[in-house]
């Protein structure tokens, strides 16, 4: 196990971490996004407008991408395992 080891489970952590958190982000972004083009279309300046709709996109997302989300992170847990079961 060498330093080229630690890094590319480094390099894996976060490249699974940043796909699996990127769904529900960006869904939260599109909402938000709209939301404000609605505010400032009407002149609507209400601070909390965009937290029901925000918070519903995320709760729908998370709902629709759970059983990939957790496939991906499965998969990334059990090739380290058999990785470091190779050493």
């Amino acid at each position: 196990m060498g330093i080229e080891f630690v890094v590319d489970i480094c390099r894996k952590a976060v490249q699974t971490s940043l796909m699996v958190a990127a769904p529900p982000m960006l869904a939260g972004m599109i909402i938000g996004l709209i939301v404000s083009i609605f505010q400032a279309t009407t002149q609507i300046n209400e601070q909390t407008l965009t937290f029901i709709p925000k918070i519903v996109a995320v709760f729908i997302t998370l709902l629709i991408m759970t059983p990939w989300m957790i496939h991906t992170m499965v998969s990334f847990t059990t090739g380290i395992f058999s990785t470091i079961a190779m050493f």
